[in-house]
């Protein structure tokens, strides 16, 4: 079960959609601490900032995706993860530290070559995207 008290690693971010890119970033996040929590930003239809206008998907969409990527590694929500909708958090501002780090995730150019904005594209080619 999912331990609002313990140590846990926060992915913020749009998933627009949820692809294998957020899928091995969650994979180091779990690993971490043992469980995540993915803050869904609120941006379907509106700009996440700039070069982010294009977010279709709605927040029962991207659970939806967050989900069935997820169990595909066994993941289960409200094990290992949850999932909490935010607002339109565009900057992260701290005082000085207390008790959190922030950590870039590095990984190799076959993850780091993955684009929602190309999925989108192909959803779109397909006829699966409006």
């Amino acid at each position: 079960m999912f331990d609002w008290k313990k140590p846990t690693v926060q992915m913020l971010g749009r998933w627009q959609p949820w692809h294998d890119g957020h899928q091995e970033l969650f994979k180091r996040c779990v690993a971490k601490t043992g469980q995540v929590i993915i803050q869904v930003r609120d941006v379907q239809g509106a700009s996440g900032g700039d070069g982010q206008e294009d977010n279709p998907f709605n927040w029962e969409s991207v659970c939806k995706n967050i989900e069935n990527g997820l169990i595909k590694d066994g993941y289960k929500r409200g094990l290992e993860y949850e999932i909490m909708l935010v607002p339109n958090i565009t900057n992260i501002t701290y005082g000085r530290g207390v008790g959190y780090v922030f950590e870039e995730e590095v990984f190799d150019k076959s993850i780091t070559d993955i684009s929602a904005t190309k999925i989108r594209q192909k959803l779109r080619e397909d006829g699966v995207l409006d």
